[in-house]
């Protein structure tokens, strides 16, 4: 799953709340990273149900800064990636 995360998200420690629900899930491999256009790009693979708990969280408001909304996409997992980072 890649998620793009819009709103007030960058300099609020967005990602590192990101990957700290991400470890907390558990089994899912991937990063938080944010765009130069002010967005946070999501990263995840791992078991659907996983990926859709962190997709819930991202859109639940109990995130640090404003979420104005998410948008994903979903695809194959490709593999390679390592456990949850931030980059």
């Amino acid at each position: 799953m890649t998620a793009w995360v819009r709103g007030r998200v960058q300099g609020v420690g967005f990602r590192w709340f990101t990957r700290a629900r991400a470890l907390g899930v558990g089994g899912l491999n991937g990063f938080v990273s944010n765009l130069e256009d002010g967005r946070v790009q999501v990263v995840a693979e791992g078991q659907r149900r996983d990926c859709d708990a962190l997709l819930d969280w991202l859109r639940t408001g109990d995130t640090p800064g404003r979420v104005d909304g998410v948008t994903e996409i979903w695809s194959a997992p490709r593999g390679g990636y390592p456990p949850f980072e931030i980059r």
